[in-house]
């Protein structure tokens, strides 16, 4: 069944002070058209830019996903993009007049609400996902972080974090589905180690930051003077520590809230993929900085299955027409037969299927010493799908015969060999009328592209 896809129903305010920056920002959630995706728009600016939330923008990654397109720049996207993947949204404009989205309390949670508060509305177009067929991965040999996505029904998640810290050590997390994402996962608070406090601290980070946006875990003794650096600078009179590690004032949702919060991270970062994702990630150790550079390798495996238009059949169900129903509507015969079953039929289209043997004819006398799959019998055969498209239009088929009349653009782009499968794929380009078929064909194999070609033919009732 398709799924239609989904943005907003009205826009909705939300306000607050980014986590780093400390400024004051104001961001509206609006809706937004079909095939949009998600995209940051800062209002504040000349021209008011929009930087599209795509792992291409990624400039850094050292205390959160930072993006930036013509020197316009969005910080700490993370959270935000997390919240609107999570309510299965495909279409949002995120407007803000500063470069932060308001860090709020560390987690998706008011993003959430201000999503649902605005409400989701369903749009005409079908969405697009990205099924997953083989293991993609990503490593930092450096850090050991690594990122393995795998075929699954749907988009599920699941982090395994070893911070190496008495306070905190090992934690899971795991999002079997995406709409279980509000109870399970939104409200997973950003967290930091008391040593990292300091450093941004000294660094005039998190200028934006209190004990109600982030669990901080005390990692080593605390001093005097630290004490006195994070009352300043957490507004307190009074900072102490929880028997479980945590600086006061906050307590904690989950015992693995962090794990939590890292799966958070995952899933906003993996949005800046561009689509969505139908498999199974595991995260091992996983940061901003490996989460991202999974995210660019996926973007362009998805740009380039997209730009190779590979379509996905399951060739062991049995086919519409087998070889007999074939011999039934086309006047060919072996060895001048190229097509072995029919996947898919309609009015408009129509996909077969060649295995390619070793036992050819063609492969006697065309480079037998290297057999190669002649380039103009592939034409042929996608051709001879065409034939059915057409044929399949008439009473009688088996009283027409199809005649080529045009090829244009014809490219061969992969070598065809001997134990090949071959897919074709045939559309109109225009209705059929008169028996004249005006058709767009591919061929693949391999799960590539190999041949493409226009073709015009035409049939004609056998006198």
């Amino acid at each position: 069944m398709s799924k239609k896809q989904k943005t907003i129903q009205s826009e909705v305010i939300l306000s607050g002070v980014g986590l780093h920056t400390g400024n004051e920002v104001t961001m509206v959630f609006k809706p937004a058209p079909e095939n949009h995706g998600f995209a940051f728009k800062r209002i504040d600016l000349e021209g008011e830019p929009v930087i599209e939330a795509k792992a291409e923008y990624v400039t850094n990654t050292q205390r959160g996903t930072n993006l930036e397109k013509n020197g316009v720049q969005i910080q700490t996207s993370e959270h935000v993009l997390a919240a609107a993947v999570g309510l299965d949204l495909d279409n949002l404009l995120i407007e803000m007049n500063a470069s932060e989205p308001p860090i709020m309390d560390g987690s998706s949670k008011f993003f959430i609400e201000a999503i649902e508060k605005a409400g989701i509305i369903e749009q005409e177009a079908e969405i697009e996902e990205y099924v997953v067929k083989e293991i993609i991965s990503y490593k930092d040999e450096v850090t050991g972080s690594e990122i393995i996505l795998m075929p699954a029904e749907e988009y599920q998640v699941t982090t395994m974090v070893d911070f190496g810290t008495k306070i905190l050590g090992t934690q899971n997390a795991t999002l079997n589905t995406i709409s279980d994402f509000k109870e399970e996962i939104s409200a997973a608070r950003t967290f930091s180690f008391l040593h990292e406090i300091e450093m941004l601290l000294e660094n005039d980070l998190i200028k934006g930051g209190d004990l109600n946006n982030a669990i901080v875990y005390v990692d080593k003794e605390l001093s005097d003077s630290t004490m006195a650096k994070l009352k300043k600078a957490f507004n307190k009179d009074n900072i102490t520590v929880k028997p479980n590690g945590v600086l006061d004032n906050l307590t904690l949702h989950w015992a693995n809230e962090a794990a939590r919060h890292k799966l958070l991270d995952v899933i906003g970062d993996l949005a800046l993929a561009g689509t969505r994702i139908r498999g199974k990630v595991i995260a091992n150790k996983p940061g901003h900085s490996v989460n991202t550079a999974f995210a660019k390798k996926l973007s362009k495996i998805i740009k380039m299955e997209k730009r190779n238009n590979i379509p996905s059949y399951d060739l062991n169900q049995p086919p519409l027409m087998d070889i007999h129903k074939i011999m039934d509507i086309l006047p060919h015969r072996p060895p001048f037969l190229l097509i072995d079953r029919i996947i898919e039929l309609s009015d408009t289209h129509v996909v077969g299927m060649k295995n390619v043997t070793m036992n050819e004819d063609f492969f006697v006398g065309h480079f037998p010493g290297a057999p190669v799959m002649p380039g103009v019998l592939q034409v042929e055969a996608m051709a001879q799908c065409g034939g059915i498209l057409v044929l399949s239009t008439v009473p009688d088929p088996e009283n027409y015969l199809t005649y080529f009349m045009k090829m244009d653009n014809v490219k061969f782009k992969q070598k065809v060999l001997p134990g090949d499968t071959l897919i074709f794929k045939a559309e109109l380009i225009a209705p059929i009328r008169r028996g004249i078929c005006h058709m767009q064909a591919y061929a693949y194999a391999n799960g590539k592209l190999v041949c493409e070609a226009e073709l015009m033919a035409q049939i004609s009732k056998v006198k």
